[in-house]
């Protein structure tokens, strides 16, 4: 009997139907065919940047770490690629990871690359183009460090509502975008959640479900004052006739005080002891009071649910940039179904450079520091050197001015 039941389960786990995991699109910019993948736009032509693989001068595995980099200061950069199918993620879940390095410590730019439909004109592709979901890190200054969530929703771009920091360093970090059937979402950095929660509730796609009643105002002898001053409370007399402020009973007057000069003289005036302020009658509760009148609400009529916000049509990536400074390095882009595919590239790449990444890093900044002290040091000695030669230099000129006035203080001497 047992026998049976085993081979029953087999049987039923062999007739279930298999759900696989698909990567749609994956790039890690191994070498220069990436330039058989990708198109450059023609919009904004002469003010376009050039792209170049750099690992940059710290990281993990300097083959394994070389990304698609940001090269010439100020410029656009207008890049897609298309997927090799469409992916149209409704049912489905929808993973965007892709790392970026801000290798020369970005002041002003973009990070973030674009979720694209099939049928971008990748030949046109700019700031304008539509897009399905912008997602990725975004620095200015010191007023903008976030990481934009951004979905095209019937021709608007939506916002998220919520902050979410992006991270400000040298080093590389990968950015994952996790999206549900469900319609929710998670963000994570690095591999660690920092955000999550509903698209409904943390963004602005659809008019509120109720909205109040135009056709309904608030009554004209509604009451809503819970209180009123008490009609037996009487203001006490004599109240009014206490002045607020009274001449400084221990002021006197200055022995050198001149009437006839300063004029009369008056005692600066202090805070009276005794003033208890305006008077007001005491409160008691309003036999009339209703209560706060709340508008009544019905339901919107503009309002349509909406259950596939989520879902797109995907069949490219693309990155759309303005840069001030140079040189950030992108890699290691997936979009999938499956997040465990996200995280296996993460632990392959990431996970694997980090700790080495950092090392380097370090040790890059060390040598720079010292450098710049050194060159600092250096710049001041011979400061202080030029300094030092000047002052040599005047004093053997005020000598020789010395000499050449004797012969002539002489000279008047014989004279005289």
């Amino acid at each position: 009997m047992r026998f049976l039941t085993v081979a029953l389960i087999g049987l039923l786990s062999l007739a279930a139907p298999m759900v696989q995991s698909k990567v749609y699109y994956q790039e890690t910019f191994d070498d220069k065919s990436y330039t058989d993948r990708w198109v450059a736009s023609s919009a904004k032509k002469s003010d376009q940047g050039a792209w170049g693989l750099r690992t940059g001068d710290w990281y993990g595995d300097k083959q394994r770490d070389q990304g698609l980099a940001t090269t010439q200061d100020a410029k656009f950069y207008f890049l897609t690629s298309k997927f090799d199918e469409t992916f149209n993620n409704k049912g489905k879940d929808l993973v965007l990871q892709f790392s970026v390095k801000h290798a020369q410590k970005i002041d002003c730019g973009g990070g973030y690359i674009k979720l694209l439909p099939p049928d971008v004109d990748q030949a046109n592709f700019n700031g304008d183009s539509q897009y399905n979901i912008m997602f990725g890190p975004d620095i200015c200054g010191t007023s903008t460090k976030k990481v934009h969530v951004i979905f095209n929703y019937k021709g608007e771009n939506k916002l998220i509502k919520k902050e979410i920091p992006a991270e400000t360093d040298q080093l590389t970090h990968v950015y994952t975008l996790i999206v549900k059937p469900d319609q929710t979402y998670e963000v994570r950095i690095d591999g660690t959640k920092k955000e999550s929660g509903s698209l409904l509730e943390d963004w602005d796609f659809l008019p509120a479900k109720t909205i109040k009643d135009p056709n309904v105002s608030k009554p004209t002898d509604w009451v809503d004052e819970a209180q009123i001053d008490d009609p037996e409370d009487k203001k006490p007399e004599g109240w009014d006739d206490i002045p607020k402020q009274i001449p400084d009973p221990e002021a006197t007057k200055p022995e050198d005080w001149d009437d006839e000069a300063d004029g009369e003289w008056e005692a600066p005036q202090i805070d009276n002891p005794e003033y208890k302020g305006e008077w007001k009658a005491k409160k008691i509760a309003n036999p009339a009071y209703k209560g706060k009148w709340v508008h009544p609400e019905i339901a919107n009529p503009a309002y349509v649910e909406d259950s596939e916000i989520y879902a797109f049509d995907h069949g490219a990536v693309g990155f759309d940039l303005w840069q001030v400074k140079a040189g950030t390095i992108f890699d290691n882009i997936i979009v999938t179904d499956d997040i465990s595919e996200a995280e296996k590239l993460l632990s392959e790449t990431y996970s694997a450079s980090k700790s080495k990444e950092k090392e380097m890093f370090d040790a890059v900044e060390k040598a720079r520091i010292e450098k710049e002290e050194a060159d600092r040091k250096k710049a001041q000695e011979e400061a202080e050197k030029a300094k030092k030669s000047t002052e040599e230099e005047e004093d053997d000129e005020d000598d020789d001015d010395e000499e050449d006035e004797k012969p002539k203080k002489k000279k008047a001497h014989d004279e005289l």
